[in-house]
């Protein structure tokens, strides 16, 4: 099993040292996680400076793989929070520092955040939705430097009510970007954590990606302490085979290595 969206007290929202969760991993039977640790550059809030001493990140994992690499694969992974005007940045960062896998995830609307509530102001819930999409669109048109897409319907996570309509069309649009670039999109079981009746993104959205022609799919906790490392996981399997999936990737040196859900769940 895998859990390929974790943090650590490398991200600015989180307090637990690396070595704990690597533990809590073991402990709970995975065979494999990968750290994604925030950077997001000009982040709204200043009271959180998303972003970390890279090579202290790399020793840290190099030493963790020293030291638990018996019993478990320790991958050194990111999730970057894009905006469209920094995306240059962020290229730069992930040529420099070849990471196994990237995340690329939205977290802000034309500079406002999503976690309170700016994003919402001054604007229907509709025209809430459409921003957001919009704004990842316009950024992975022009980005390339990513592995999957994270949560990517987590403007539901912080709405206070469902749009109109399911945007399906906008999603559409994404995955015709996301699908022919060889990326592809996580399953963030985080979603139940927080409030949601599923995890991230929904099994409409999977089944949508699915018809699009989607297939790389990973899988991930979004963990940031020890005891939510590996949540959901075997379930999540489960709904993707369900839907038809039949492989779930883990990464190495940004390359996709695939996996039997069969296999896993059996």
């Amino acid at each position: 099993m895998f859990d390929y969206h974790m943090h650590t007290s490398f991200s600015a929202d989180c307090d637990a040292p690396p070595e704990e969760m690597v533990r809590a991993a073991i402990q709970n039977g995975l065979t494999e996680i990968c750290f994604t640790d925030h950077v997001d550059y000009e982040y709204p809030d200043k009271n959180f400076i998303f972003d970390y001493n890279q090579h202290a990140y790399k020793e840290e994992i190099a030493q963790l793989q020293d030291r638990y690499g018996s019993d478990i694969q320790v991958k050194r992974g990111v999730e970057i929070g894009v905006q469209p005007h920094i995306l240059d940045s962020y290229t730069k960062l992930i040529r420099d520092e070849e990471f196994d896998f990237v995340i690329c995830s939205l977290h802000t609307v034309e500079k406002k955040d999503l976690h309170f509530g700016a994003v919402f102001e001054n604007r229907t819930m509709d025209e809430a939705y459409d921003a957001y999409y919009q704004e990842l669109l316009r950024c992975i048109r022009k980005f390339d430097a990513y592995s999957v897409l994270g949560h990517v319907n987590l403007i539901e996570r912080y709405a206070k009510q469902a749009p109109s309509y399911d945007f399906h069309d906008c999603l559409k649009e994404i995955f015709s970007e996301v699908i022919p670039r060889g990326k592809g999109i996580e399953i963030n079981t985080s979603g139940v954590r927080y409030g949601l009746p599923e995890a991230m993104p929904h099994t409409d959205i999977l089944e949508l990606y699915k018809s699009c022609g989607g297939e790389i799919l990973t899988i991930g906790s979004d963990a940031h302490k020890p005891i939510d490392v590996g949540f959901d996981i075997r379930k999540s399997l489960q709904i993707a085979s369900d839907i038809g999936f039949r492989f779930v990737a883990t990464y190495d040196k940004g390359e996709p290595q695939f996996h039997s859900i069969d296999k896993l769940l059996f």
